[in-house]
């Protein structure tokens, strides 16, 4: 099993020519191509930089089969005439996916101001290996050897995520929910996260396209 780096939160978990594909959003400039060609699509909540609906549907319109996991609000955005193809998911399902087993953790995005909306937000735990948070900071249900760390954004705190990287206690965990950070702040990040930083698990950070074994 290995990872795939798209840009921003997107990812893709491959094994055995199955592929499973994580929050194709509108930064991801091939999403839809990407989701087109996936087994299957996770998606962590309704925000438009993890679910770009437009080249989801027509995904789903030009592959009958293809299935997307996704919060209830998810499946509203995406529409009535493919809600068939939709399952809704929860907090607390554990299922397999494409062949892949998928531990689901429920729960609501991180906090950004008072006045801002709280959606659902989702967090996978894939394989028992590879754990993608959504945008908060979740807590698997067990250890991964992977974590995906959210690293800019309006709701990404430092000091939270230090704390958080250091509770789920991870073997190695690489950088994604970037595309607002300049060269400098990749740089900050690997100084507050990586393995040199306050939390002592190595930061890696992958271009679009670089793949990672699992």
């Amino acid at each position: 099993m290995h990872l795939v780096r798209h840009a921003h939160a997107c990812v893709s978990v491959v094994h055995d020519h199955r592929r499973l594909l994580i929050d194709p959003g509108a930064f991801t400039p091939d999403a839809g191509t990407l989701a087109s060609s996936a087994d299957a699509i996770l998606v962590t909540h309704e925000h438009f930089d993890h679910v770009d609906v437009d080249a989801v549907r027509a995904a789903l319109a030009e592959r009958p089969s293809l299935r997307v996991y996704a919060p209830s609000s998810v499946a509203r955005a995406l529409g009535t005439d493919v809600a068939g193809q939709v399952v809704a998911l929860r907090g607390g399902e554990h299922l397999t996916i494409a062949g892949f087993r998928v531990d689901v953790v429920g729960g609501d995005h991180a906090p950004i101001h008072p006045e801002i909306p709280v959606p659902v937000s989702l967090g996978f735990l894939v394989g028992a290996t590879l754990f993608h948070p959504g945008d908060a900071y979740a807590l698997p249900p067990a250890q991964p050897d992977t974590l995906l760390v959210p690293t800019a954004g309006p709701w990404v705190h430092t000091g939270e995520t230090i704390d958080w990287i250091r509770q789920v206690a991870p073997r190695r965990s690489v950088a994604i929910h970037d595309a607002m950070h300049s060269e400098i702040g990749r740089r900050s990040s690997q100084t507050f996260l990586g393995e040199g930083g306050l939390t002592g698990i190595p930061l890696l950070q992958l271009e679009p396209g670089e793949t990672l074994d699992l």
